[in-house]
């Protein structure tokens, strides 16, 4: 490839075949030798990493900065522009809890945020009134990574436990910090999911414990002042294939146990007054049937697709009975209306739904039964629901953006329906949102369905297919990529990029069934869906084949992994973030973090002989052919849980192996990371520039 010159021989991994045989099939694996033998204990400690795999990944990483070397000038100049456009001593408006407002903010060339509060009845935005109670660049001093789980505060606000983890492996260190003196106690509590629950007195909290393999299975609840091993076990998950997670209510009346995996759902609830006592369940779990439950007083309100109810509805049942006999419906199933989460006040009711493809907030008076939405005017655009810290509250808040507009916040009186304005994202080196037009187009995909494609360009960016473009998807476990506004992006656009995302099928951006279309055995719909949304943008000739820059991470890095295998020759280039490549092996594997529950998502290979095969018919490690691949650039993390780093490690040796072109496949491995990559919010915009200059580099608009 043209734009990649006097590269060097790149890294040959050795060849050590290892076979596997189900339902009669065998499948060759010649890379397998690089998952770690000690990859659990090595997630916790990655200087154990055996010898051989480390010089495998470091040869990787030296060979992909040799690729993009030309670049590292560019780099710079691409992280100056988008560290340019933060705001660096930005701060969240503070939320009001009780005799407080409790925010974050970040202090000027800070890697971390800092957690503080103000007086409840002061100037909130008044930095002079701020007590620090954690501070995240303090903290992590010193570490080559660090990521703060979060920062909980008792109801009568004297302590507050937080978290950290300093591998990137995802096990959680809580600690109890006391807030009048600022200091720690004692308590350590290891391995934990990142959370916690306080008692209402403040003298104890609940936490979920992450097994070895990488599964929250257990709820301990700990008291102040004494060791984690005297923790008393409240709640265990038999089957591997459910995770657990925790939760409170805004009254302090309830703890809630939620067990799920990605389409089944069960619920205990423990009343703070008798926190010794079981866990009741609210109803018994059945297959395909979610619910989640939120206390509005006397009643729980529940959001659930139980009956039928594909895209959701929401009943109710009382605090004293809550089982499904007892539940009334409150807002029933409207099919093409997916509901996707809800909040209960003092006064109101408040769901956050999605509607012909957009999202909406919708408020419910819980005395009159009356309704209305909160309106807005563009095309195409963002919301993001942040309710209320308290429950005698008629005050919620919310978020609002779209790809040309800046988020603002918002305060709403769901009684007289104003908006207050709280703050307008700034961006420091200027926008001018006029400059910009953003467009929501159709792809009609390959059975007819057509694929929603948010994008924005600039406005005098000539549509005439000359521009490049850089499509975006993810399309997996109902998660919908909203159309924000992203700073980031800017420093593609206003290089005459077309930024795209394509809405494709295994989100939920046309409602449940646009999930249930996308996973399982219509898996393929989604890759397909993308290939679509690439053709589209050639067809209205806002790009060009071979202009196309496709990028996706995680189970959208499988998605990557699949459009390369199938359509090679439409993109210039492929960015893969830590990519779920080795489907059908990791599927096959139920000691991996992950592998039991996602078989509800991908199929589980180990006890179907269909499953196996229609998951072989796509895995993208497994489908790598001779045939000339684009530029590649794949990203991992060491010590990544959910995508192990072996799975890009692999896919980019069989990729070099076997692809007849010319352009390079690269591998960058964060030996001090894992899934999402460095923690630092400026150590984050280094990763997102290296990706930049690899889509302007294949684009040809990569300055020297």
């Amino acid at each position: 490839m043209t734009v990649f010159k006097n590269l060097p021989a790149p890294p040959k991994a050795k060849a050590k075949p290892v076979t596997d045989t189900r339902h009669g099939k065998t499948r060759t694996d010649e890379y397998a030798w690089l998952r770690a033998s000690n990859w659990q204990a090595m997630f916790k400690d990655p200087s154990i990493l055996e010898a051989d795999i480390r010089a495998h990944l470091e040869a990787e990483n030296a060979y992909m900065k040799a690729a993009m070397a030309d670049t590292e000038a560019f780099q710079k100049t691409l992280f100056a522009e988008m560290r340019g456009r933060i705001k660096e001593d930005d701060s969240s408006v503070p939320m009001k809890d009780g005799a407080y407002a409790y925010g974050t903010a970040y202090r000027t060339g800070g890697e971390q945020p800092y957690f503080f509060r103000v007086p409840r009845d002061g100037d909130l935005n008044d930095p002079d009134l701020r007590a620090v109670l954690l501070d995240g660049d303090k903290e992590g001093e010193g570490k080559a990574y660090f990521d703060l789980g979060g920062f909980f505060h008792t109801t009568d606000h004297s302590r507050a436990l937080w978290s950290y983890d300093d591998k990137g492996s995802e096990f959680y260190t809580i600690k109890v910090r006391d807030l009048a003196s600022g200091n720690d106690l004692d308590d350590v509590i290891k391995n934990s999911g990142g959370s916690g629950v306080w008692a209402p007195d403040g003298k104890s909290f609940f936490y979920t414990e992450v097994d070895e393999n990488h599964r929250p299975s257990k709820v301990y609840h700990h008291i102040v002042g004494t060791p984690q091993s005297a923790d008393r076990l409240v709640y265990e998950e038999a089957d591997p294939g459910f995770f657990v997670g925790i939760g409170g209510s805004l009254l302090d009346d309830f703890i809630f146990i939620d067990v799920h995996d990605h389409q089944t759902s069960e619920v205990y609830i423990i009343p703070t007054e008798t926190l010794d006592a079981a866990p009741k369940m609210v109803a018994k779990r059945e297959t395909m049937v979610e619910y989640d439950v939120t206390e509005g007083g006397d009643v729980f309100f529940i959001l659930t697709n139980d009956g039928g109810a594909k895209d959701f509805k929401i009943v109710a049942a009382p605090v004293s009975a809550p089982g499904k006999a007892n539940w009334t419906e409150v807002v029933p199933h409207q099919q093409g209306r997916l509901i996707l989460s809800h909040m209960a006040f003092e006064n109101h009711l408040v769901r956050l739904e999605r509607l012909g493809g957009l999202p909406r907030i919708v408020i419910r008076d819980r005395k009159s039964g009356e309704e209305h939405a909160i309106a807005f005017d563009e095309e195409a655009y963002a919301l993001g629901l942040q309710g209320a810290q308290e429950y005698d509250t008629d005050t919620i808040r919310f978020s609002y953006s779209s790809m040309t507009t800046p988020s603002q916040l918002f305060d709403y009186n769901m009684a007289t329906r104003e908006r207050t304005l709280l703050k307008t994202q700034e961006v420091p080196s200027g926008h001018n949102p006029d400059d910009y037009v953003t467009r929501r187009i159709q792809a009609k995909a390959e059975d007819g369905e057509l694929v929603p494609v948010s994008l924005v360009c600039r406005k005098d960016t000539p549509l005439d297919g000359s521009a490049p473009c850089l499509l975006y998807g993810y399309g997996a476990y109902g998660i919908s990529i909203p159309a924000s506004f992203s700073t980031n992006c800017l420093s593609l656009v206003d290089r005459g990029f077309v930024y795209a995302i394509a809405h494709i099928r295994g989100g939920k951006d046309k409602g449940f069934a646009w999930y249930e279309n996308g996973k399982m055995f219509s898996k393929k719909n989604t890759f397909s869906d993308f290939v679509a949304a690439a053709d589209a943008l050639v067809t209205e000739k806002f790009t060009s084949y071979g202009k196309i820059v496709a990028e996706g991470g995680s189970a959208g890095g499988m998605l990557m992994g699949a459009v390369a295998n199938m359509a090679p020759e439409k993109f210039s280039g492929i960015i893969a973030a830590v990519p779920f490549v080795d489907v059908l092996t990791t599927m096959l594997d139920d000691t991996l973090p992950l592998t039991p529950p996602e078989w509800p998502e991908w199929g589980n290979p180990m006890a179907s002989e269909a499953c196996y095969d229609y998951i072989a018919s796509y895995s993208p490690y497994d489908n790598v052919a001779e045939k000339p691949y684009p530029a590649i650039l794949a990203l991992a993390g060491l010590t990544d849980p959910r995508v192990t780093y072996w799975e890009p490690a692999k896919w980019v040796a069989r990729l070099r192996d076997k692809t007849t072109g010319e352009a390079p496949i690269l591998l960058r491995t964060n030996m001090d990371a894992g899934h999402g990559g460095a923690s630092g919010r400026f150590q984050r915009l280094e990763e997102i520039a290296l990706e930049y200059a690899f889509a302007l580099k294949v684009s040809g608009k990569a300055e020297g």
